[in-house]
C-alpha cells in the first residue's frame, strides 16, 4: 500500500510540474529567410536543400519564451563547422530551453556554406537580424536588444557580423563560444580559412576578415568563451578578440576553462558546462 501511495505521489508531481517545463517555451517555428528569392548563390543552393550533404536552406528557427516572462532580449545563433557543415544540435537548438528560460527569445540561423562564396553566410546572417527586426513587435522583442552567438567557424560569421555590418543592424551584444575570429594563417582554423576565403587568399582579404583588427568603439560588448586545451581553434583567437575590444573601451568578459577541448556547446559531459552555464546568465544579467 505504502508503494501505490509513493507512486502516486510521483504521478501527481510530474502532473503537476510537467506543464510548467513546458512551458519554458511557449512556441517554436521555422521561418525561411529568403521568401522571395535568393541574393547570391554558392551554386549548389538552387538545386533541392538536404542536410545530409550540406546544402541547407537558409531559415531560421524560432523559440519564443511565455509572454509573462519575456524580456524583449532575443539571440540569433550561428552554429559552427568550420564553414562546411552546420552543427545545429549542440551549437544550436539544444541551447533553446537554457534561454527562454532566461525570458529571452532564441533563433537558430541555419545558413549556406561559401563554397567559394564568401559573402553567401554574411548575407544570410544579415538578413536574420534584419528579418527579427522586422518581427520585433509580432515576437514580443525589443529591436535594440537582438544579440548575436556563434560557436567556432559560427563565432567567425557572429564577430564579422559585429565588427562589419552597418550601424541599423549591428547586433546589440555578441556571445562567442571557441570562436574563430582571426584570418592570420599563423593561428587561424586552417579548414575555416580555406573553405571562406581559398588557401591562396590574400593578406589584404586576410585582414579584413580579422576581426581582432576590426574592432572599433562602436563594436558591441562580448562574452567570449575557450577551453585552454582547445586543439582546434587556439585560444589566442579568443584573447587577441578581448584585448582589442578592451583597447577600444568595449566591455567584454572572457572565460578559458581548463580543459574540455573544442565544440562542446550545450553539451553536458563538458566538464564545466554548469559553470559556463552561470558564468554566461550573470553576464547576460549585467546589463
Amino acid at each position: 500500500m505504502r508503494t501505490i501511495t509513493s507512486l502516486f505521489i510521483l504521478w501527481a508531481f510530474l502532473v503537476i510540474c510537467n506543464p510548467v517545463a513546458a512551458q519554458v517555451t511557449e512556441k517554436e517555428f521555422n521561418l525561411d529567410l529568403w521568401e522571395n528569392g535568393l541574393p547570391n548563390t554558392n551554386g549548389i543552393d538552387r538545386t533541392p536543400f538536404d542536410d545530409n550533404i550540406q546544402n541547407y536552406k537558409p531559415s531560421l528557427r524560432v523559440f519564443l519564451p511565455p509572454k509573462d516572462i519575456a524580456t524583449g532580449r532575443a539571440i540569433i545563433a550561428c552554429p559552427g563547422g568550420a564553414y562546411a557543415g552546420l552543427a545545429y544540435n549542440h551549437e544550436g537548438y539544444d541551447w533553446a530551453p537554457f534561454f527562454n528560460k532566461l525570458g529571452i527569445a532564441y533563433v537558430v540561423l541555419k545558413y549556406r556554406m561559401p563554397r567559394g562564396n564568401k559573402e553567401v553566410p554574411f548575407s544570410d546572417a544579415e538578413e536574420a537580424i534584419r528579418l527579427v527586426k522586422e518581427k520585433a513587435k509580432e515576437w514580443n522583442i525589443d529591436p535594440t536588444d537582438i544579440g548575436i552567438m556563434g560557436s567556432s567557424a559560427g563565432g567567425h560569421l557572429a564577430s564579422t557580423i559585429a565588427t562589419h555590418i552597418k550601424k541599423d543592424l549591428r547586433p546589440a551584444f555578441q556571445v562567442l563560444f571557441y570562436p574563430v575570429i582571426t584570418m592570420d594563417k599563423s593561428f587561424t582554423h586552417l579548414g575555416s580559412h580555406d573553405n571562406l576565403l581559398g588557401k591562396d587568399a590574400s593578406r589584404e582579404l586576410e585582414n579584413l576578415y580579422s576581426n581582432e583588427k576590426q574592432v572599433t568603439g562602436e563594436t558591441p560588448r562580448a562574452f567570449i568563451a575557450f577551453s585552454d586545451d582547445d586543439d582546434g581553434v587556439p585560444t589566442p583567437n579568443g584573447v587577441y578578440y578581448y584585448l582589442a575590444l578592451k583597447e577600444n573601451k568595449v566591455p567584454a568578459s572572457i572565460f578559458i576553462y581548463p580543459s574540455g577541448g573544442h565544440g562542446w556547446g550545450y553539451r553536458t559531459d563538458f566538464k564545466y558546462h554548469t559553470e559556463m552555464l552561470q558564468d554566461l546568465k550573470a553576464w547576460l544579467a549585467s546589463f
